[in-house]
């Protein structure tokens, strides 16, 4: 039967009016999220525990004190006289309680003291055995000291370049290097009162430590400026050094994208000292002092299996991060592998394009749990990097420090590899600096100098041995090479022989392939410079190119400027503590101080007055007497 009822309608009606009511309403206002407000402070046991996080574990609990009852008594009972009698107190209070602890071991028996001599050459023995003298004290008891824990720190071959031919090679490629691993780590040594590994030391890791004031690019489509100058070689006379210098673009703030941090942390056994799990987490509390709200960070970890310990978490919540932090604690062996496998499927959890993706690690290096294979662990490092997730290493402590694993994954990951020696050196890796390994600017950028026969007889690199490229590998966009970040530089030094100079390479019997002297050389050109770099994202590459010039018949400048002077001092330190063979022998220590005090400049963080101290204090190393 028709519903008659003007007044009633049915569902149907009322559905199509409502949707017409929304469409001719003014649209309603767009409501922000709010982000969660800041929570920070110390990672107190009571502020911890209520995001689930227990700092300090309860004791164990002991077993129990099982206390025996009383045997029986038997005494036969007897008469007893009237004057024996006296008033009854009860029984005697017995306590049944574990057995009495065994009586000590007799004391051993006096050992005779060893007998030690010295052989007419100088070598020390012990019972007529030759021995090495840094195990022989002849005041310990028994004249002997306790051997030492064995060191296993590795580092990578770092043999100093060759002297080149220009003729025959005059083109040169590297990959750039920004790490400072080596120095921090050099200084260790010399803190500690010994001469570093020469492999330890990378003389270009120590020379991009510094900051040297170099012009600065004004635009991210073009993200490098190339500042160049020639001077005298100080300890080789009659031969040049030729300074490069690569300045990256600083993002400002606007520009600098969101962090997608993974901190993968080791807790294994190896990290329990002050110099390792502890200064790691002092590391990485400065890092999350710096986080801003739209940043996430991640904290995962591994010892003999790996974890999480807390998921991507924003930067606003400091005190959370703070806490999943406070409560790592460190026991067990050193499972790397599995602990990397985690830490790349947290930072994919948190992924984006338009995000920052990288993974912190913090380790010593120690890797003694499934797979260990350095050349394993770096492959499946650079699969990943190919997904968008770059590695930075930061290695901690003494004794195990696997520099040579560290260093190669770093590589492989697009990242940086950083030593951390002491807590000003987590300051200064982590304060504001920190944003020049966290805001990347370009990916894959390599340097290619060719130098002109006609001006150059010889040439030489300056280190950056384990950085070298193949001539080819250059215009190969496939070829990996290094990563810079925001407001980061790049130096780079030489030294060439000029032509008519004292070269080392002795003449051919078969001179006529050698170049004309002073032929094609109308503008004074030494070299050519290229920079190719890739923007953050991109797969195809851009070029940058730039002559090098010194007028032809005009003198090098008896003052060069500051940032050069002070560059080939460092450089100097490095190759004087590798004992490298292109350096003069006469070349002393006085004259590296020299070098460094007349190009000290503004030093507004002291950083030049640490390396001058550190030259000092190198004057005194005793010789190394053992590998």
């Amino acid at each position: 039967m028709p519903n008659r009822n003007p007044l009633r309608r049915s569902p149907y009606s009322l559905t199509l009016a409502a949707v017409a009511a929304l469409l001719t309403a003014a649209p309603a206002p767009v409501m922000a999220v709010p982000l969660p407000p800041l929570r920070d402070g110390a990672p107190t046991d009571a502020a911890c525990r209520e995001f689930g996080f227990i700092l300090t574990p309860p004791a164990p609990p002991q077993p129990p004190v099982v206390r025996r009852p009383p045997p029986p008594v038997t005494v036969p009972i007897g008469p007893t006289r009237k004057e024996d009698r006296v008033e009854y107190s009860g029984p005697p209070v017995v306590v049944y309680g574990p057995p009495p602890p065994p009586a000590p071991p007799p004391p051993p028996a006096p050992v005779r003291p060893a007998v030690i001599s010295t052989t007419p050459d100088g070598r020390t023995t012990v019972e007529g055995v030759v021995v090495s003298g840094s195990r022989i004290g002849p005041h310990a008891p028994g004249g002997m000291i306790p051997p030492s824990p064995a060191n296993t720190e590795r580092y990578p071959d770092a043999t100093p370049n060759p002297v080149k031919r220009t003729a025959d090679q005059p083109v040169s490629t590297f990959s750039i290097d920004v790490d400072t691993a080596a120095y921090a780590n050099v200084h260790r040594f010399i803190d500690n009162g010994s001469a570093p590994p020469r492999d330890a030391v990378r003389v270009e890791e120590m020379i991009n430590y510094f900051d040297y004031g170099y012009a600065r690019p004004t635009s991210a489509a073009r993200p490098f400026a190339v500042t160049t100058a020639v001077a005298a070689s100080p300890w080789a006379p009659g031969r040049q050094i030729v300074h490069v210098g690569l300045q990256g673009y600083e993002l400002p703030e606007a520009q600098r994208r969101p962090l997608n941090l993974t901190f993968l942390v080791d807790v294994s056994g190896s990290m329990r000292s002050p110099d390792k799990l502890d200064l790691a987490k002092q590391s990485m509390n400065l890092i999350i002092d710096r986080l801003r709200p739209q940043d996430r960070v991640a904290v995962a970890y591994y010892a003999e299996g790996a974890g999480t310990t807390l998921a991507p978490t924003s930067g606003n919540e400091k005190l959370k991060l703070r806490c999943a932090v406070a409560s790592l604690r460190a026991s067990g062996g050193t499972a790397g592998a599995t602990g990397m496998t985690n830490a790349y499927d947290q930072a994919q959890a948190g992924f984006g394009r338009d995000k920052v993706n990288r993974i912190l690690m913090f380790t010593d290096g120690d890797f003694n749990v499934g797979v260990t294979d350095d050349k394993r662990l770096e492959d499946y490092v650079a699969d990943k990097r190919k997904t968008g997730i770059y590695l930075s290493v930061y290695g901690f402590g003494r004794g195990n420090y696997q520099d040579a694993r560290m260093q190669a994954i770093a590589q492989a990951g697009n990242g940086t590899a950083a030593y951390v020696d002491d807590l000003n050196e987590a300051r200064r890796l982590f304060g504001p600096q920190f944003d020049k390994s966290a805001f990347p600017i370009a990916d894959d950028v390599k340097i290619q100098v060719e130098f002109n026969p006609a001006r150059v007889a010889e040439w030489r690199l300056i280190g950056y041995e384990t950085r070298l490229l193949n001539e080819e590998d250059f215009n190969n966009d496939a070829i990996d090479a290094g990563e810079v970040g925001s407001g980061a530089s790049v130096t780079a030094l030489y030294e060439i022989t000029p032509v008519g100079g004292p070269t080392q390479i002795p003449e051919r019997r078969y001179p006529d392939n050698r170049v004309t002297t002073g032929a094609g050389d109308p503008n004074g050109e030494i070299g050519f410079i290229q920079v190719r770099y890739k923007q953050p994202g991109v797969a195809r590459s851009e070029l940058i190119q730039q002559v090098l010039a010194n007028p032809a018949n005009g003198r090098v400048s008896a003052q060069p400027p500051e940032a050069t002077r002070w560059a080939i001092a460092v450089a100097a330190f490095g190759q004087k503590l590798r004992d490298d063979p292109w350096m003069a022998a006469d070349y002393g220590w006085n004259a590296i101080l020299d070098q460094a005090q007349g190009a000290r400049g503004d030093d507004p963080y002291g950083d030049r007055a640490e390396f001058v101290q550190l030259v000092r204090a190198a004057q005194t190393l005793p010789e190394r007497r053992e590998p």
